[in-house]
């Protein structure tokens, strides 16, 4: 990446799994610095992520933020006052839920404040825990930081038969079988926004589902509304098919290193991985810090 001349204030868009958080509970030390640099510059950084605001994990918290785009864009915080805010129709929300319990397939609805899993989804979502945990202390030790710290939850979930389904924002499903995701597109697509998952897991698939129109790329343009600015100036960092639209809205997007090399193409810009400096090295390329 070729550095670039300094730029006025600027608005920062970016995803926290596989961006500022390694998948599970990891955190490059200069992720931190930077986005708190970008900030005491006087740059805006929003959070911009597919997870609830009630799953977010407590160290990403802690960096600081000027506010957070949730749930694939269904809410946007600014600060701490909720400023977007799209539920899933409930005629929608029935419809999606009849068909993955029809055809036996796990999921999470979530909504603003929590997650909620389907019966038996454990064992699926077992085994990537387990790997996120066999690899905690081997990331933390890559990163020079004590390796005896005990991961939090890579997803915290409840019961779903606690939910309000009039509150559901969005899904994730998990099937161990690879076709999953087309099915789900076919049978759901004409109304909803299907997209694969970014949950590492060990075979199988997974994927989003939202309804069209909600995603965060429109939820970017209406924060930005809110805030009085246009899209001059933004910058959206990502790794995952959830970002597209984000990428499609913002002025500058960067890919990670650790994405999709098919979604990095759509980047005007590709940094190092997530554990490898990549958002420190984005933002010292974008002139933020």
């Amino acid at each position: 990446m070729t550095s670039l001349l300094p730029t006025a204030t600027r608005t920062v868009f970016i995803d926290v799994d596989g961006t500022i958080l390694e998948h599970g509970s990891v955190i490059a030390p200069s992720t931190v610095t930077a986005i708190r640099a970008a900030r005491a510059n006087g740059h805006l950084v929003y959070l911009c992520t597919g997870r609830s605001a009630g799953d977010l994990h407590p160290l990403v918290r802690a960096i600081g933020f000027d506010g957070a785009i949730t749930n694939g864009g269904a809410f946007a915080t600014r600060g701490n006052e909720l400023v977007v805010s799209h539920v899933m129709p409930r005629a929608d929300v029935d419809r999606m839920v009849g068909y993955f319990d029809e055809h036996g397939i796990h999921y999470f609805l979530q909504t603003h404040q929590a997650v909620f899993a389907s019966e038996g989804i454990g064992a699926f979502a077992g085994e990537f825990f387990r790997q996120r945990r066999a690899r905690h202390s081997e990331d933390l030790r890559r990163l020079g930081l004590d390796a005896e710290e005990e991961p939090l939850p890579a997803l915290r979930y409840r019961p779903i038969d606690g939910i309000d389904y009039d509150t559901v924002a969005k899904s994730t499903f998990i099937s161990p079988q690879s076709d999953t995701l087309a099915r789900v597109e076919d049978a759901l697509g004409d109304r909803f926004h299907v997209i694969p998952g970014s949950i590492p897991m060990p075979g199988g698939s997974n994927g989003e589902v939202a309804v069209r129109g909600v995603n965060k790329g429109s939820a970017i343009v209406e924060v930005l509304a809110l805030l009085e600015r246009d899209t001059a100036g933004t910058v959206g960092i990502g790794d995952s098919w959830n970002d597209v639209e984000m990428f499609g809205v913002v002025e500058t997007a960067v890919a990670m290193g650790n994405a999709d090399p098919a979604l990095q193409e759509r980047a005007q810009h590709v940094t190092t991985g997530v554990l490898d400096d990549g958002v420190w090295n984005a933002f010292v390329t974008l002139g933020l810090i």
